[in-house]
């Protein structure tokens, strides 16, 4: 790089110095706030750990299960077909839909027709009954 001078007199490197220290300043700004930015938002998830998520997953159990009828056992696919009301845990609607099951023993003690009580948890793209049990 050479250093020249411009019609005033000055040479065009202080510009160049001068440019350089105003990005490299806002440069440092920017990150400096993306930083905070990122320290507040972890410092917000930490806020609400995962033991509030649970108590409210436990407020909707301590509520009562949702209730629901068994209208397909596929025991081979561990799935279930079940028509449901509202699962609020979810933001749910009433309807009738087919569910991955997590533990395949939960289907032996069920058949088409019965009325159950169960709680089903998004995993992934999928719902998936963790439990289940038979209305008396």
């Amino acid at each position: 790089m050479s250093i020249k001078q411009n019609a005033h007199g000055h040479h065009s490197i202080s510009r160049v110095l001068t440019t350089v220290r105003a990005t490299a300043f806002t440069g440092i700004a920017v990150l400096s706030l993306v930083t905070v930015c990122l320290a507040d938002s972890v410092l917000a998830q930490q806020s609400t750990p995962a033991a509030a998520q649970d108590a409210r997953q436990d407020s909707s159990t301590a509520a009562g299960l949702t209730e629901g009828e068994v209208r397909k056992v596929d025991a081979d696919n561990k799935r279930i077909t079940l028509r449901h009301g509202e699962i609020k845990s979810l933001d749910m609607p009433p309807m009738t839909m087919v569910f991955q099951v997590k533990d395949g023993a939960l289907l032996e003690r069920v058949k088409t027709g019965d009325k159950v009580k169960f709680r089903v948890v998004k995993e992934g793209s999928a719902y998936v009954v963790t439990e289940m049990q038979p209305m008396q």
